[in-house]
């Protein structure tokens, strides 16, 4: 389980987290949103301790990420899968390197033939065959790229998915994709995952739970139906400017 409860965190004069309680419980996806620029990013960067709050508490399975020391940190990290926005893939590595890196454990990343067996594996997961594993990323489209970060996120299995405006710079068909993507691992893995989005059509698509972020608070968070009904302003105010595609959803 994933538990926050009065984050603040501020760059300078610039106020980002504001009191933040959030939660996700096991085998959930949670869809995270706010218009761009709201701290999501942030707030997931939280979770596994790439960023401390200057106040409130972080708690992932019983444990208190800030006050972790980096044994213990690095021992976390291993149950949690980042996709990053733009892939974050290494031009210089071909497609089975950077999915390798994925391998949390040390035995198994220098097991050549567990480790190509495992690339193999998580591709086909990310409906991607065998022989991407030989490409470098320049050779990819941009919705491939996602994908094998996908399969890096997942390749040492773990427990959770962090995903960070994964359809972010996508085409509608490659982001609808994507979405199938996120929705068919948190069924077929069974990960508990916290997806930031924009994408208030993906959103719903994906999520069984949803949280809006705004002016540095969780304004909102509840299913797709509490948010369809929800007569705050702030939540009519976001969703309104997708609303043909949330009626789609």
């Amino acid at each position: 389980m994933i538990e926050l409860h009065g984050v603040k965190k501020r760059f300078g004069e610039q106020i980002v987290l504001d009191g933040v309680d959030f939660t996700v419980s096991e085998g959930e996806t949670v869809a995270l949103m706010g218009p761009s620029g709201t701290g999501k990013s942030v707030l997931l960067k939280h979770i596994n301790g790439l960023i401390h709050p200057d106040a409130g508490v972080i708690i992932v399975d019983e444990l208190k990420v800030a006050q972790l020391k980096r044994d213990q940190l690095a021992g976390l990290r291993t149950t949690i899968g980042y996709v990053f926005q733009n892939g974050a893939l290494f031009d210089s590595m071909d497609v089975f390197e950077n999915i390798r890196l994925g391998l949390s454990d040390e035995k198994k990343f220098k097991d050549l033939a567990y480790s190509r067996a495992r690339v193999a594996e998580c591709l086909r997961l990310v409906n991607l065959s065998a022989d991407v594993a030989e490409k470098f990323p320049a050779q990819l489209s941009g919705g491939m790229r996602k994908r094998v970060g996908i399969a890096r996120a997942i390749a040492g299995s773990p427990k959770y998915l962090l995903y960070d405006e994964p359809t972010s710079g996508l085409d509608p068909v490659n982001a609808d994709i994507i979405d199938g993507l996120v929705k068919r691992l948190s069924d077929e893995l069974g990960v508990t995952s916290v997806t930031v989005t924009h994408d208030v059509r993906g959103a719903f698509r994906v999520a069984d739970r949803l949280a809006l972020l705004n002016e540095g608070r969780i304004v909102l968070q509840g299913t797709p139906d509490e948010f369809r009904e929800s007569t705050l302003p702030q939540v009519r105010a976001f969703l309104e400017r997708d609303f043909e595609s949330l009626e789609a959803a």
